[in-house]
């Protein structure tokens, strides 16, 4: 048939039939340049052919998914961190540590933190080989106070004996009674921790720093360690913290020691080795709850910022004191020991000046 219509663009007519009876392309005419109807003209967008996708092609992943996972990791490990001490501290014994009568009144807080010598399946009570005060809030820095236990003071009730009697004879509250007594300052936390506790949480946490500054032999603790820095298990950790037979200054070494023995139990517990391992952080969290007592008033949110004061006490930002003593026999300086608890009572903490020595000697 002869052309019927008008051509596009390529060079091709259209509205002919072929010998089968249907509409074909065909050459066009020359100069004609009419595009066939229901086509795009020539040149536009949508006469260019779709590019097939090639299968193999790898798909693109959008970043956005990316970050969505990050998100939902990071929400699950907060969560983690936040639900570990709440199960932990479920677990935590409760003790009555709150005496009767009328009782001083602060302008800063203070936690009586004592050890005991109890052993396990040992009826008694056992006395306090560690007592340490932690004061914090008002004006100054936090400041973590050793007593020593062969300290004289009056025990209500039983006269004047060593400190670490108190708690023989009535227990948690008896020896808070009798260090509010004593300082004029008052209680307002109480934790506890036994010898067996005191090892077992150094070994939750694989270990701990020490840096004894002479070599240390002493039969009676059963330890025998060399000078400078070193790790150390639980085992040696507690031998560390009851030693004083090896020291000229008796049980004043040992104060310290026990504030050292804290102070790498704490930078271990916050190193990020513990709480960024989810085993660790566990274990810990759940030692360091069987472990300890507390008393029945303090609260989840009480405890967390002790803990979080006392690791700043010993860790460069605050002060570690023994309490003023006239000379070793550990008999308190009394006008001295007036000042320095006349600064915790208050919280000016940051007034204490020489009030403040490691041994509790006058500088």
């Amino acid at each position: 048939m002869s052309p019927s219509g008008p051509t596009d663009g390529d060079g091709y007519d259209w509205l002919y039939e072929d010998e089968s009876g249907r509409h074909r392309p065909r050459p066009a005419a020359a100069g004609s340049d009419v595009p066939p109807p229901n086509l795009p003209p020539p040149g536009s967008k949508g006469s260019r052919p779709k590019r097939s996708k090639d299968p193999r092609e790898p798909k693109q992943r959008k970043p956005r998914g990316r970050w969505r996972l990050l998100w939902l990791v990071l929400v699950l490990w907060l969560a983690f961190l936040l639900i570990v001490p709440i199960v932990a501290w479920s677990k935590i014994t409760k003790v009555d540590a709150t005496p009767e009568g009328e009782r001083p009144e602060d302008k800063a807080t203070t936690w009586l933190i004592v050890g005991t010598d109890k052993r396990p399946k040992d009826r008694s009570r056992g006395r306090t080989d560690t007592i340490l005060m932690l004061t914090y809030g008002g004006d100054g820095p936090s400041v973590l106070t050793s007593i020593p236990r062969d300290s004289q003071v009056n025990i209500p009730g039983h006269g004047r004996t060593k400190v670490n009697a108190a708690y023989a004879f009535g227990g948690a509250p008896l020896l808070v009674e009798t260090m509010e007594g004593a300082t004029g300052v008052r209680i307002d936390g109480y934790a506890e921790i036994g010898f067996v506790g005191l090892r077992d949480v150094v070994d939750a946490l694989g270990g701990i720093e020490i840096c004894p500054d002479q070599n240390i032999k002493d039969k009676d603790a059963r330890l025998n360690i060399k000078k400078g820095c070193q790790e150390v298990d639980g085992k040696t950790a507690l031998a560390y913290s009851r030693s004083r037979k090896a020291f000229g200054t008796g049980d004043i070494a040992r104060g310290q020691h026990q504030r050292e023995v804290i102070g790498a139990i704490g930078k271990a517990a916050l190193s990020p080795s513990t709480v960024l391992n989810p085993f660790t952080y566990s274990r810990v969290a759940t030692t360091v709850a069987e472990s300890l007592a507390v008393g029945d008033d303090v609260s989840m949110f009480s405890f967390a910022r002790f803990g979080w004061k006392l690791a700043r006490a010993v860790g460069g930002d605050g002060r570690s004191c023994t309490v003023p003593i006239a000379d070793l026999s550990v008999q308190w300086d009394r006008e001295r020991a007036l000042k320095y608890f006349g600064h915790l009572k208050n919280g000016t903490t940051d007034q204490l000046g020489d009030l403040c020595t490691e041994d509790g000697m006058r500088d």
